[in-house]
């Protein structure tokens, strides 16, 4: 499972509030749906739909900032679906946060975070971060505008 949070922002006219537009890729079925309802309603879906096309908004407080977040919710990469599986031989266990975290390294990536949707066991955590991420991007700088997490 991979996501990376792509980022946009910018401060709204005239109101205090900041906005974050966040979009979240990866695999098909890996919980990219799941881990945004659990954060901008609170409720797992325990039956699974296939996403096209959805948008949430969910405000957030990170390091005394109000963030208004546009999250963006995106269907799975189904084009690898046939590629993906030859890669399953001979991996019977899951990541380890020690591999996570080097490979997050490896990629220079914002940061690495573990989160369980089911248990909501660290999902306002990497929001948490994800918004930091954004707060910190420097506007301007057009050499990328996604953010690895």
């Amino acid at each position: 499972m991979c996501f990376c949070f792509c980022l946009n922002s910018e401060l709204c006219a005239g109101m205090a509030a900041i906005r974050k537009k966040l979009v979240i890729v990866g695999d098909g079925a890996c919980g990219k749906t799941c881990l945004l309802i659990v954060f901008s309603k609170d409720q797992f879906p325990e039956v699974y739909v296939p996403t096209v096309f959805e948008n949430y908004v969910a405000d957030i407080e990170v390091d005394g900032k109000q963030v208004e977040l546009a999250l963006w919710d995106t269907a799975g990469q189904e084009d690898y679906d046939r590629l993906r599986p030859l890669s399953y031989p001979d991996t019977d266990e899951p990541v380890k946060q020690e591999e996570g975290r080097d490979m997050g390294n490896r990629i220079s990536a914002f940061g690495y975070m573990e989160c369980s949707a089911k248990t909501k066991d660290g999902v306002r955590e990497v929001f948490e971060m994800a918004t930091r991420a954004a707060l910190q991007a420097r506007r301007g700088k057009k050499s990328s505008k996604c953010l690895l997490l």
